[in-house]
């Protein structure tokens, strides 16, 4: 699923708002000192969660240039954090200031729900959205594991088989799942089936920030990520579609619908590497939810 994880992450992280055991507004520092350096003490859970936070870029990740059998190479989400923070070079914009997508928000989100819960946060991940809603197909798998359920798609970059990945990702972009359950997951969580009320209404509210000049996804200037994780996108016909998209070496996969449900989509594409995919992206997606 790539990044489409990061719709479940925020979805556990809006539960244990609703449970006043994560405070929106609170530094995020108060629940994982150990994870966030000082300079980013004024970050709070909100804006890990728009991705407002201004954490900095992710450090490298393994690629086909780190040899045979990259695809399999991991490293620990607080490793990867680590790493992450000493490579920063520039000072970190005002929190809430501007909106740059940042798969480090999520691993943050992670380790705070593990350290309020004192449970992994997989397991909260089952028993809070998987479980509940019958979604036998999909999962996050140990750190160790990476195989995937058959039937499934097989995935090449370079002409190497990589269909088989390190979970590293992990509640970035390490889940796995199918349409039939992805859609029964935005089903629930448009209709508010999975969060009350109050924080229903966060699903869909995007900041009133600029978006960075290199957020990809983001039409214009306007940020476009809200802090239930969806990507807010304008269709031809001028309404907009809300989900998710996410991408791993070899994968390119996602889910849009229109706020009333009334259309909706999940896809799946096995891209080469070599292009641009969003154009294909979009035009799945204008044609799927078009009435």
């Amino acid at each position: 699923m790539g990044s489409v994880t990061k719709a479940f992450t925020n979805t556990v992280v809006l539960q244990l708002v609703a449970e006043h055991r994560i405070g929106l507004d609170t530094p995020a520092r108060r629940y994982v000192p150990q994870v966030l350096p000082e300079a980013y003490n004024r970050v709070t859970v909100r804006h890990l969660l728009d991705h407002t936070s201004g954490l900095p870029k992710p450090a490298p990740t393994p690629g086909p240039a780190d040899g045979p059998g990259w695809q399999l190479k991991s490293v620990t989400p607080e490793d990867f954090l680590r790493d992450s923070f000493v490579a920063a070079t520039d000072a970190p914009p005002a929190p809430g200031s501007e909106q740059q997508y940042n798969g480090l928000n999520s691993f943050v989100l992670g380790l705070i729900v593990e350290k309020v819960t004192s449970h992994s946060f997989t397991s909260e991940l089952q028993r809070r959205i998987i479980r509940p809603l019958h979604l036998r197909h999909t999962s996050l798998p140990a750190a160790a594991d990476p195989t995937i359920p058959s039937p499934h798609a097989e995935v090449y970059v370079d002409g190497q088989d990589v269909t088989e990945q390190s979970p590293y990702p992990w509640a970035e972009g390490s889940m796995i799942s199918t349409a039939a359950d992805l859609d029964r997951f935005i089903t629930a969580l448009f209709r508010g089936s999975l969060l009350p009320p109050t924080q229903q209404k966060l699903v869909f509210e995007v900041p009133n920030v600029k978006s960075a000049a290199d957020n990809t996804n983001c039409v214009g200037q306007a940020a476009c990520y809200s802090i239930g994780g969806l990507l807010r996108y304008q269709l031809p016909s001028g309404e907009y579609a809300w989900g998710k998209t996410g991408s791993r070496p070899g994968w390119d996969n996602g889910f849009f619908a229109t706020r009333d449900l009334r259309h909706r989509v999940v896809y799946s594409l096995n891209p080469t590497g070599t292009g641009n995919d969003l154009p294909y992206i979009k035009a799945i997606v204008n044609a799927a939810l078009a009435d």
